[in-house]
């Protein structure tokens, strides 16, 4: 049986103004309209001999990934927290030594390890592709998959083919960095490199094994993180102070390209890590000139160009090889030749001491979602919305008084020694430093809307003093 692994870490931050470092890219709808880039990576298991994935997520995504999870039918999701990023190769190892401890002592874990945010088109072929790695894995070699590249393209890392080792299949002659133009154009003429895709498969102790050979400090790291982990709801919490300590290293530089069993299998799967907006484009659906539009958008004289509109009508006129992404509180115009340098935007949104990179308007909770939909220097408005017997914490707030209106479903709400129902078109006062909680005991979505008010607005002004998702 093979053991998923799904990395859900990262951020995204080249997708930006779509992904936020709250919402990154693996938890939005970009290649589907119903299913998250991480719900597609869950959907495209089906079909092989697996048992439940294993994910692993930043901390501060932690409801976001159980609550997609769930939707994809994993109602009991095991979800391992990184209370820091630290990259791939302690990540993989946490995933290892959780399988092996809950493994028999003569069982040895398959794992598959994959990212939560990448394309890939061809579901069949992709999973004939893991099929063909089964047996290599079992035989002990650390499998990696190579995409068979398209074009000569400088974005990613190349591995190029050794001796065959069954149909598609080959030992890993050597691994090389990004490279440039002409290099990449000779690779491709080549036919003897294929495309990183930072997909593996190996057993567990293996892959132990290995880290233990080549980076002994790693893997004695996470061991004693995990040996003082604790259960938490759906999640296991590694310890923070200890996992902090953990040096950051990709299991490529750590383990494959040092190991003599890495072993490579060739995909041609449509795969893509859509890694840009460039990279949305080239594998979105197109229109006659070239254009891929969703939303409300009207283009005239348009030609290859990406608008994304995702609250208002967007309008084009005489562009072309543009990027143009809407949301509710930003806008991006690029060209397409220079969608890389968004992070750089990014980082000066971070470094003029913004917020536009963190959240969106909305921002999920464990309890459902807010949107705040206009404030000023002394107030905030905001329209909560909460799922059915969703609650949110006992809590209270030094520097704001909060008005709430409801406008669809039933509020339990808690104000100081008192607890009372509010429903539609009827409304409540939470005065400053009153200790306070809101709940929706109905089976219907509770909807209202919050007016604060005070001289300090911050989402850091609440004292918790009971909160049934673990939060501090």
């Amino acid at each position: 049986m093979i053991h998923p692994v799904i990395m859900a870490g990262g951020t995204g931050s080249r997708l930006w103004p779509l992904s936020r470092q709250l919402n990154p890219k693996q938890f939005l709808k970009l290649t589907d309209d119903h299913l998250s880039m991480l719900q597609l990576t869950l959907d495209r298991l089906n079909g092989l001999d697996c048992s439940e994935p294993l994910l692993i997520c930043n901390e501060e995504h932690r409801f976001l990934t159980a609550e997609q999870m769930r939707q994809s039918g994993y109602l009991e999701p095991d979800i391992i927290l990184e209370p820091c990023g630290r990259n791939t190769a302690p990540a993989i190892a946490l995933a290892a030594l959780t399988l092996t401890a809950k493994a028999a002592a003569d069982d040895d874990p398959l794992m598959l390890v994959l990212a939560a945010d990448h394309l890939i088109q061809d579901v069949d072929a992709f999973q004939a592709g893991i099929k063909r790695a089964v047996p290599l894995a079992e035989q002990g070699k650390l499998v990696t998959f190579g995409i068979v590249p398209t074009h000569a393209e400088t974005g990613y890392g190349y591995i190029q083919r050794g001796q065959g080792l069954s149909e598609g299949s080959f030992e890993v002659s050597r691994f090389v960095e990004k490279p440039d133009l002409d290099t990449a154009e000779s690779y491709l003429t080549s036919g003897d490199y294929l495309w990183n895709s930072g997909m593996f498969m190996f057993s567990a102790r293996r892959y132990l094994q290995e880290l233990q050979t080549y980076r002994p400090d790693i893997l004695a790291i996470c061991q004693a993180a995990l040996d003082d982990a604790r259960e938490d709801l759906d999640f296991t919490r590694v310890n923070a102070d200890i996992f902090a300590e953990c040096p950051e290293d990709s299991i490529d530089y750590a383990v494959m390209e040092k190991t003599d069993n890495a072993a490579v299998v060739a995909l041609d799967a449509g795969w893509s890590d859509i890694g840009s907006w460039s990279a949305l484009w080239e594998v979105s659906e197109k229109d006659g000139d070239g254009n891929s539009f969703t939303g409300d958008v009207i283009a005239h004289d348009t030609a290859t160009t990406l608008v994304r509109a995702d609250n208002r009508l967007v309008a084009t006129v005489g562009v072309e090889n543009l990027v143009i992404i809407e949301t509710k509180d930003a806008l991006l115009v690029a060209h397409k030749d220079r969608v890389q340098d968004v992070k750089k935007v990014v980082e000066r949104i971070r470094n003029d001491g913004r917020h536009e990179h963190m959240n969106h308007r909305e921002v999920y909770r464990p309890w459902g979602v807010y949107d705040s939909i206009d404030n000023g220097t002394r107030y905030q408005a905001k329209h909560i919305t909460v799922k059915p017997g969703a609650k949110l914490s006992v809590q209270m707030h030094h520097h704001r008084a909060e008005h709430w209106v409801v406008v669809s479903g039933t509020a339990r709400v808690t104000n100081g020694d008192k607890t009372y129902l509010v429903t539609e078109n009827q409304s409540t006062y939470i005065p400053i430093g009153q200790v306070h909680s809101l709940e929706n005991p109905g089976v219907i979505d509770l909807e209202l809307i919050e007016v604060q008010s005070g001289s300090y607005l911050g989402e850091d002004d609440i004292v918790r003093f009971e909160d049934r998702y673990g939060r501090s």
